[in-house]
């Protein structure tokens, strides 16, 4: 893997930003003399889905829509702060399983989402 090569999302477009550097795609940032460090904490934590405020999900987590999100074949969106119950996590791009009342069975992404207290 190349110094610029990004250890997070493997984006060959790296590029420096004074002593690190930076991933465009992802955002992620480094020091390419820890790469490899960065590399074994990302492969143990892949399993980790944290919401838009950091915080991680569980399984049966209640969590809550914070910005409206367009559904392919609905006349509208599902609106910001729906309350979803129960979700499932899984891997993939969207990785939370769940029910919305009103729209039914779908995947969001968890960006899109926060954990209700």
């Amino acid at each position: 893997m190349s110094e610029s090569t990004c250890p997070k999302c493997q984006s060959p477009y790296g590029y420096p930003t004074g002593n690190s550097m930076m991933c465009p795609e992802c955002g992620h940032e480094w020091n390419p003399g820890e790469a490899t460090s960065i590399e074994e904490e990302t492969t143990t934590s892949d399993s980790i889905i944290k919401d838009a405020n950091g915080t991680i999900l569980q399984d049966g987590d209640t969590v809550i829509i914070i910005k409206d999100l367009p559904v392919k074949g609905a006349s509208k969106p599902i609106k910001a702060g729906t309350k979803v119950k129960n979700i499932k996590l899984t891997t993939g791009d969207h990785n939370i399983d769940c029910k919305v009342d009103g729209f039914g069975s779908m995947g969001l992404k968890s960006q899109f989402v926060r954990k209700s207290v």
